[in-house]
């Protein structure tokens, strides 16, 4: 008895943290998602890259009732919890999914390619079935992650996931924005005129993406 008295007492404060921390961080789009009054056009889904250029350029979103719903350092598991409540419930015609890189930083543990792929089609087949289009990016190119230099061959890694999810696309019949190609320096990482630390896009560089994924979404503008 005394032993699982210990035991008990070792477990009840990591239960405690554990039932404190919104692992998916819903909570950070609850009251935008609570206050449309219209759903928007297009719902952007993705990690730091994604709620970065809401930052840097948000009249791109909010002057075409798109809704950016990307969560920094978030790996596709936490988006593929949230998908529902910060895509399907908000009744898009379409979404946008940028994801992966964390995955392969490695921000919540390592993860095979393969069950990345996973996620993103998961996210995909959701929005499917919910009667949105899935519209499907490609990981932008880096040669490494600053905040995990441990991890190698980055280039390798984000080439075989965007091939892997371009050929589901393809399979599928589902749209594949390149971002990648617009932005490679020739050797798997981003231009330098449009990245600051070589992950993330300046200003500069959201203005290429916006002119890669806008004939995409042409008939979404208004």
């Amino acid at each position: 008895m005394r032993k699982t008295a210990i035991l008990l007492a070792l477990a009840l404060p990591l239960l405690a943290a554990g039932q404190q921390r919104d692992w998916a961080n819903y909570g950070r789009y609850a009251a935008a998602n609570a206050a449309l009054t219209t759903a928007p056009a297009v719902v952007f889904m993705g990690n730091s890259i994604t709620d970065g250029w809401d930052n840097a350029h948000p009249e791109f979103f909010t002057d075409n009732n798109f809704a950016c719903r990307g969560i920094g350092g978030q790996v596709t598991g936490q988006m593929l919890c949230r998908f529902r409540a910060d895509v399907i419930d908000l009744r898009p015609k379409a979404v946008v999914i940028l994801a992966g890189t964390n995955d392969i930083a490695g921000n919540n543990g390592p993860i095979e390619c393969g069950h990345i792929v996973e996620n993103i089609v998961s996210m995909a087949e959701l929005a499917l079935a919910a009667g949105i289009r899935p519209i499907l990016c490609s990981v932008l190119p880096a040669a490494k992650y600053p905040w995990r230099p441990e991890i190698e061959s980055v280039p390798e890694k984000i080439a075989a996931l965007n091939a892997r999810l371009q050929q589901y696309a393809a399979e599928r019949g589902l749209t594949w924005v390149d971002y990648y190609s617009a932005m490679d320096a020739g050797d798997g990482s981003m231009r330098s005129e449009y990245t600051k630390d070589g992950v993330h896009p300046t200003p500069e560089g959201y203005d290429v993406m916006e002119r890669v994924v806008r004939p995409v979404l042409a008939e979404y503008l208004p």
